[in-house]
């Protein structure tokens, strides 16, 4: 790990705060800190704790606490083996005791104050991240007339494991999804208490980036998550690829209680009961060799997200949305490839590697592999579906869309995670949080200038739906276009303008190839 990267979230993490805040929400009051003219609540719990009889059970209410909970520590993160994301971040403290979120705010806010609201998702594949990341802290966001809440959600087995029996038990004869409903969970919260806070319930805008991202997607889409938030904005993931794509029923709930079994055996539990009496730490050990994530349903995601928008029944928010040049480079990194593997990794990924594709992934020397291999990676986990998106909310959706494409390569020194990457997955967020200082990324003016301004872009957005603002160069709406007339994308990079799409010819050939799976012309 880059040393002075670390050295800036130590620093972060050791500042001392210099002043106290209260506000009393729902369950108490919560005593928090001010720094710097920002108000921080931190660890607030916004559901029970799922543990027990509450483990792989919808989120339910938080209890109420006697006097002031101290509201200046994070609370840990949920149960997760892999490795901390974003890259380069410290281990956290972990416990199955992790349904909390954390708000930052301006100071001195007038009783009458009704502030944008933003709700930061984390991502990590489903299977790590937490709100609670150094580069998630919201006081330069706050700092810019808007109140930042990050959330914790069940990840891995213990938030998306699928059973037969789990599925008995509920209602709805369903089962997973358990992180999707504590991140409702959280948006329920925010509605109910935010105005004690000084924050507009009407207003409410989510972001994420890739799972996170993705979750975003599938809230617009999601019955239970109606009326939740107004606006959206999606960095790097969404959930458009056809889940037959991945094979069988994977994505469906029948597969996945049929791996929810295959990994019960392995554990050698016999009931639910028996499961909800294994060790967190075991049950993290042993996902390690399954597959856990979101799944269609009954009740969370009834259909895929596609075909909701293609009929336009998504919610009616405005979207912001996009992804970064390299986003690929990232899934590669270690990994050996030459002109002799490269379809056949690709075939390992989908079935097969359609002739439509080899046009654009195809290489006769190992350097050409390697660099088509990552924009393959790039453009089926994250342009794809984040293109898609966009282009079927422009269609047929009620509210404006912005797009964005990310190309400033971050000062990374060797060692970092992001050393030789490029602009991939990941390197924009310390610039969309403004926190170039905890990545130990603010030495170059370029960079301080583009965080400044995309810090800006996304609480104007918040504020109004619409990025743009005094100062900034102009960011045109990304709507339907023609050949001769495409959509304009905002290029964030050293150069801030906006340009016609292009590059898309790889999306379009993917796009055609997964119509057909859906027996679409």
């Amino acid at each position: 790990m880059d040393s002075k990267f670390s050295c800036g979230i130590a620093a972060l993490c050791l500042s001392s705060l210099a002043g106290a805040a209260s506000v009393h929400v729902g369950g108490g009051e919560l005593a928090g800190a001010t720094s710097g003219g920002v108000e921080s609540f931190k660890g607030v719990p916004y559901a029970a704790p799922p543990v027990g009889a509450l483990r792989w059970r919808a989120p339910q209410a938080a209890p109420a606490w006697p006097g002031a909970r101290d509201a200046t520590r994070y609370a840990p993160a949920c149960m997760q083996g892999g490795d901390p994301w974003p890259p380069g971040t410290p281990a956290e403290a972990q416990s199955e005791d992790c349904l909390y979120l954390n708000i930052w705010r301006p100071a001195d806010l007038a009783p009458d104050a009704r502030l944008p609201v933003m709700v930061w998702i984390p991502g990590g594949g489903w299977t790590d991240g937490s709100g609670s990341a150094p580069l998630y802290d919201g006081s330069q966001l706050a700092r810019r007339g808007v109140i930042v809440v990050t959330i914790n959600y069940r990840v891995g087995a213990l938030g998306f494991l699928a059973l037969d029996e789990l599925s008995r038990e509920s209602p709805r004869a369903s089962s997973g999804n358990y992180g999707l409903r504590d991140q409702v969970a959280a948006l329920h919260w925010v509605q109910d208490n935010i105005g004690a806070l000084g924050g507009d319930a009407t207003r409410v805008t989510i972001f994420g980036q890739s799972a996170g991202s993705m979750s975003a997607s599938i809230l617009t889409v999601s019955p239970p998550a109606r009326g939740l938030f107004q606006r959206v904005i999606g960095q790097s993931g969404a959930v458009f690829i056809p889940p037959a794509m991945a094979g069988g029923d994977a994505f469906r709930l029948k597969g996945a209680q049929a791996e929810g079994a295959r990994f019960a055996q392995a554990l050698g539990a016999a009931s639910v009961e028996a499961l909800r009496h294994v060790p967190a730490a075991e049950i993290v050990q042993a996902q390690r060799r399954f597959a856990f994530h979101f799944i269609l349903d009954d009740e969370m995601l009834p259909q895929e997200p596609w075909t909701f928008y293609d009929a336009g029944r998504q919610a009616p928010v405005d979207l912001l949305a996009g992804w970064n040049a390299d986003e690929g480079r990232l899934f590669v990194a270690g990994q050996v490839i030459t002109a002799a593997t490269l379809e056949r990794g690709i075939a390992e990924e989908i079935g097969q590697f359609p002739a439509t594709l080899r046009p654009w992934y195809r290489a006769t020397t190992d350097g050409q592999a390697r660099s088509a291999r990552a924009a393959f990676e790039g453009d089926l986990r994250m342009r794809y579906d984040t293109w898609t998106w966009m282009r079927l909310h422009a269609r047929t959706g009620q509210g404006k869309v912005f797009a964005y494409r990310f190309e400033q390569v971050p000062p990374a020194t060797a060692g970092s995670p992001f050393f030789g990457m490029g602009a991939t997955h990941g390197c924009e967020i310390p610039y969309v949080f403004d926190a170039l200082d905890v990545a130990r990324w603010g030495g170059r003016p370029a960079d301080r200038h583009l965080a400044a301004t995309m810090a800006d872009y996304w609480t104007n957005f918040a504020r109004t739906g619409d990025p743009n603002g005094n100062g900034l160069p102009r960011w045109p709406r990304y709507a339907p276009g023609t050949p001769a007339h495409p959509p304009q994308v905002m290029h964030l990079g050293g150069t801030i303008h906006a340009a016609p799409e292009a590059g898309i010819a790889p999306l379009q050939a993917m796009d055609s190839l997964f119509q057909a799976v859906r027996g679409q012309p």
